[in-house]
């Protein structure tokens, strides 16, 4: 499946985070709360979503906040080749987060299905499920590279909301 290169997230620039924490209140009005859905990863994402939360990295005083249920969620951030076993269980997931939904795909295998792609017990990535907005490369990503992916998300929807009210 060949993905968009406007939907692809890269990191060529580490600078311009000072106006994350404005994007979100405009957007939000609150800290934006994304559940992490691990769709049977190797956990290589998932280390560095944790990381994330680390004093070096710090997202919660972007206004990120990541949470426990669908339901107190505004993004879903799914890493994974979407297994079999988890395709029900990232559909629900997906039906009980409050819309209107934002779906990050974060890793290779969220693509495609990555290394695993093509074995009997994948769907071959996570848009072959549930739609994805947009997409973050990499095996894995670096914790830099995610929080860029998801400050470039919040520049397009704020884009998006400046050419809806006009």
């Amino acid at each position: 499946m060949a993905v968009p290169e406007e939907l692809i997230i890269s990191p060529e620039d580490k600078a311009h985070f000072v106006d994350l924490q404005k994007g979100i209140d405009s957007i939000f009005g609150r800290s934006l709360r994304i559940r992490q859905v691990d769709a049977g990863s190797c956990n290589a994402c998932e280390w560095e979503c944790t990381a994330l939360t680390n004093p070096v990295y710090d997202i919660q005083r972007f206004g990120l906040d990541f949470v426990a249920s669908p339901r107190h969620a505004d993004m879903l951030l799914v890493t994974g080749p979407v297994s079999k076993q988890m395709e029900l269980a990232l559909r629900k997931t997906y039906l009980a987060t409050p819309g209107p939904r934002i779906v990050l795909a974060c890793g290779d295998c969220t693509v495609d299905g990555g290394v695993y792609k093509g074995s009997y017990a994948v769907t071959n990535g996570v848009a072959n499920v549930i739609p994805v907005d947009f997409y973050i490369p990499g095996c894995p990503p670096s914790p830099m590279r995610i929080l860029t992916g998801i400050r470039k998300l919040l520049a397009v929807l704020i884009g998006k909301q400046a050419g809806e009210m006009m």
